[in-house]
């Protein structure tokens, strides 16, 4: 996907990517065929839902409703149906995501931190 000189691309796997959009103050979430928009709260939110999925219990139980999850974002028109592979890679992408997101803060307050003298 070209991407728009207003986005940047956090971080990407061969399952997906995520940008940050300066302009309007979001993420976009590019994952399972779609691209979906996230304010910051709400990208945070997604991670959280998506870190609490318990894969163990997905593997153990035998029964064919474990096979997916489905997750409704908050405040996004998408819906994500995720089957138990779909979830280790959403769950590696918005790691990796949240990794730089946290390497940039840091950086920054490297960089733009007064100097005491």
């Amino acid at each position: 996907m070209p991407t728009p000189p207003q986005l940047q691309e956090l971080f990407r796997t061969v399952y997906g990517a995520v940008y940050q959009c300066n302009r309007y103050n979001c993420y976009f979430v590019e994952f399972a065929g779609g691209i979906s928009p996230f304010k910051v709260r709400d990208f945070l939110d997604l991670k959280h839902h998506v870190d609490a999925i318990n894969v163990e219990a997905m593997l153990k139980d035998p029964s064919r409703a474990s096979d997916v999850h489905v997750l409704m974002p908050y405040r996004s028109e998408r819906c994500f149906v995720l089957s138990l592979t779909d979830v280790l890679h959403f769950q590696e992408l918005l790691q990796g995501a949240k990794a730089m997101l946290s390497l940039n803060s840091i950086l920054h307050e490297c960089l733009y931190a007064p100097v005491a003298y």
